[in-house]
């Protein structure tokens, strides 16, 4: 998977958390995800190196990068 187009990308989700470490979007118009192509939930944006998520539920995640930083796609079970 190339890098991703944050910009493109986010402009289509939810902005829902923000804070020093990371921030989170909501898919709410059905994305898709660029490294597997099925529907994601969350896209999360790590802003620090390294962070580390505490995660409440069981999820499938799909990693890449975007300008340097880590981006995580959720997939809820």
């Amino acid at each position: 998977m190339d890098d991703i187009d944050l910009e493109e990308l986010v402009a289509s989700l939810t902005l829902r958390e923000e804070n020093q470490a990371i921030k989170s979007y909501q898919n709410t118009v059905a994305v898709s995800c660029p490294a597997c192509d099925a529907r994601f939930d969350d896209l999360i944006v790590c802003k620090e190196n390294p962070t580390s998520l505490n995660l409440s539920k069981q999820l499938d995640l799909c990693v890449g990068s975007a300008d340097g930083q880590a981006v995580i796609f959720t997939h809820k079970k």
